[in-house]
């Protein structure tokens, strides 16, 4: 059966991010199914997804949540909306990478970075993502 991918980035606050989450997804699209494709959509605005209210997009996302086996995460922007989904996947087993580039005068949540339940890739090409992927879903399979 197809790996199914959660991947989740910030939406609403990392758009100029886009063209780098669409990179990640094509990447991840190799592996298996991802269900969050839209998070790569080059024409999401800032204010996300205009055709479905927030809890229709609430409720979607937490049932593709819940349906996957591996949640990947581009955590560099931080966002309410992706620490609340990592919490949610840690407490239902899903393993989880957390993707991050290192920023000067900015660092990454130690809620991220201190728990040994999540696995997390510095990057700074996407060569270095797609390694850090490959190492995750090989340790995932076995």
């Amino acid at each position: 059966s197809t790996m199914k991918i959660y991947f989740a980035g910030a939406i609403r606050g990392g758009r100029e991010d886009a063209q780098l989450y669409k990179d990640i997804i094509a990447y991840l699209s190799e592996k298996g199914q991802v269900l969050t494709e839209h998070v790569g959509n080059m024409d999401l605005s800032w204010k996300g997804e205009t055709s479905r209210n927030d809890e229709n997009i609430f409720n979607r996302d937490i049932e593709w949540l819940r349906s996957a086996n591996v949640v990947v995460a581009e955590v560099t922007t931080p966002s309410l909306g992706v620490g609340y989904e990592l919490g949610i996947a840690e407490k239902t087993d899903i393993p989880v990478l957390c993707l991050y580039r290192k920023i000067e005068g900015k660092s990454l949540s130690a809620m991220i970075l201190g728990n040994k339940r999540f696995n997390c890739g510095c990057y700074t090409t996407l060569e270095e993502v797609m390694s850090h992927i490959d190492k995750f879903l090989k340790e995932y399979k076995e």
